[in-house]
């Protein structure tokens, strides 16, 4: 249920389904299902162990998330007020499908907290002494549900009436979104050195 919850990733693949087009929306939901095995992956070999010996790994991953939610909230805010032309049809996008992909995949792993759920859950979850087999399943597993949720946001959000719905209302809604983004971000960054 956690991959349902409102957060940076459904913000920013919805706005590159949205603005960009279907498929830029899907390669964004791609990379976003890629943090999500990346972190699977990492939370299997230990990271709350890690996390927790080494207290300044996991302030630093804080700050840093925080500030690239910041630098995202800066620049879709700036972009509120200008018209934009959204890629219809055969028309160009103006972001490349390996850009889309990039930017859901660092925006998954900007956020911290979804590796600290990871890290709980597996923690809670799995047998001390994980089976070969599980290095394997979990990773693809994760990806699928990560990506596949994001994948029927993207495609659901890109469809000709949204798209056009956003369009009027674009300023609002840029301006909301990178608000969000930028409280998360600060928040992230202000409660860095708390546990």
């Amino acid at each position: 249920m956690g991959v349902m919850s409102p957060g940076p990733s459904f913000i920013y693949v919805a706005r590159t389904a949205v603005v960009q087009s279907r498929v830029h929306g899907l390669m964004t939901a791609l990379g976003t299902g890629a943090g999500a095995a990346i972190f699977s992956i990492m939370a299997m070999l230990g990271l709350q162990k890690v996390l927790n010996a080494v207290p300044e790994l996991f302030i630093g991953l804080k700050v840093a998330g925080g500030a690239y939610l910041i630098w995202m909230g800066i620049k879709i805010f700036r972009g509120a007020r200008q018209p934009m032309a959204i890629a219809l049809g055969g028309e160009k996008a103006d972001m490349s499908l390996w850009n889309a992909f990039r930017n859901g995949l660092l925006t998954q792993l900007s956020n911290p907290k979804t590796a600290i759920v990871f890290a709980s859950i597996f923690t809670a979850l799995l047998p001390s002494h994980i089976p070969t087999a599980f290095y394997y399943i979990v990773p693809v597993l994760s990806f699928v549900i990560d990506a596949g949720w994001y994948s029927l946001v993207a495609f659901l959000l890109s469809a000709e009436r949204p798209r056009r719905v956003y369009l009027r209302i674009k300023g609002a809604v840029d301006r909301i979104s990178a608000t969000i983004l930028g409280i998360l971000g600060c928040k992230l960054i202000l409660t860095s050195f708390s546990r």
